[in-house]
């Protein structure tokens, strides 16, 4: 008898957490179905717009990986300055990369726009942002794969200081080059203002989540109707639902690959950083609607390699880590 009233006063007691939200403080706790999950009739315009731009982003990725840079020609070219043959070798070795970065930072144009769509539809009245996710699944899919491309991308980008090595050699060159008036036909292509813009983009560590987290701001800015908790309550409740699935066996075994594993880590992060940058008093105080030290600990079970890269987004991307008002034993975790 004692063990069975036991196992009910255990119950009731699981039973009270959940109804005053002490232990699931940090919001709802639905399936998120970003393997399956397809458009209704009423997400179907959005949804179609958003795909229009989803679907070129694993070409963008790829270009990023076969990415190889003109180092050694640079390298030759300024060692030998008044080589010419060198010197146009190395021009010419940089302008089609030029062109491929150009790329890259249209598509950044291309993913803000589809960004704020989606915010708008998810944030929307009268509906509140956990029923617009658990109703709108695949535009919440569309969202998370935004920031599963962005987390990927700025991986890569990390990876290759080629990148803005290049770039600073185009526009040292290109600025001396019309000094001496040459014909310089890239210009059609990368005009001087163009190539401000991709310098601020391509000097960023994490270009493609600045963008995100510059849109986000954009949004709720321009947006001064719609409250602000409609926006931090839609990227606190993703984050929430993705540590869930992420430790609750009965949802992760729902998936059928290991990558959505990585692909829900990456999510949840990536909203953690669009959260604290959207909040004014970001993701890591105690007021935060975001479970952060769950989320942390959900990233240190993973294995070290697949982590990383999102611990360090987390830290070196976000804007109220060392704020005074974030616990210290969260900043410990993340070190």
């Amino acid at each position: 008898f004692f063990f069975f009233f036991k196992h009910f006063l255990n119950q009731m007691g699981n039973l009270l957490k959940v109804l005053t939200c002490t232990e699931l403080e940090q919001g709802p706790n639905f399936f998120l179905d970003f393997e399956n999950a397809q458009p209704t009739e009423g997400e179907r315009e959005v949804w179609n717009q958003v795909n229009s731009v989803l679907q070129d982003s694993e070409s963008i990725l790829t270009g990023l990986q076969a990415y190889k840079g003109a180092g050694q020609e640079i390298r030759d070219a300024i060692q030998n300055p008044n080589d010419f043959m060198l010197q146009e070798r190395a021009w010419n070795s940089v302008c089609p990369l030029v062109i491929k970065l150009k790329k890259f930072y249209s598509f950044s144009l291309r993913l803000e726009e589809a960004l704020q769509c989606l915010l708008e539809c998810l944030t929307c009245p009268p509906l509140t942002p956990t029923q617009h996710l658990e109703r709108e699944q695949a535009l919440a899919k569309q969202f998370a794969e935004i920031l599963h491309f962005t987390l990927r991308f700025d991986e890569l980008k990390m990876r290759i200081p080629a990148v803005q090595n290049d770039f600073s050699y185009y526009r040292r060159t290109i600025s001396r080059n019309r000094i001496n008036n040459m014909n310089l036909d890239i210009e059609n292509e990368v005009n001087n203002e163009m190539a401000n813009r991709m310098s601020l983009f391509y000097a960023e560590a994490t270009p493609m989540l600045k963008t995100l987290s510059n849109a986000t701001t954009n949004f709720v800015t321009e947006n001064k109707t719609l409250p602000l908790e409609n926006t931090t309550d839609c990227l606190s409740t993703m984050a929430s639902v993705c540590k869930v699935m992420l430790e609750t066996p009965e949802y992760s075994s729902r998936f059928s690959s290991d990558d959505t594993l990585l692909f829900c880590m990456r999510v949840m992060v990536g909203v953690i950083i669009l959260y604290d940058h959207v909040h004014p008093n970001g993701a890591f105080n105690k007021s935060s609607k975001i479970d952060m030290k769950g989320c942390i600990k959900v990233l240190k079970d993973q294995p070290a390699d697949n982590v990383e890269g999102l611990l360090n987004a987390l830290k070196f991307t976000t804007k109220h880590l060392n704020d005074e008002s974030t616990p210290k034993n969260i900043r410990t975790m993340l070190q």
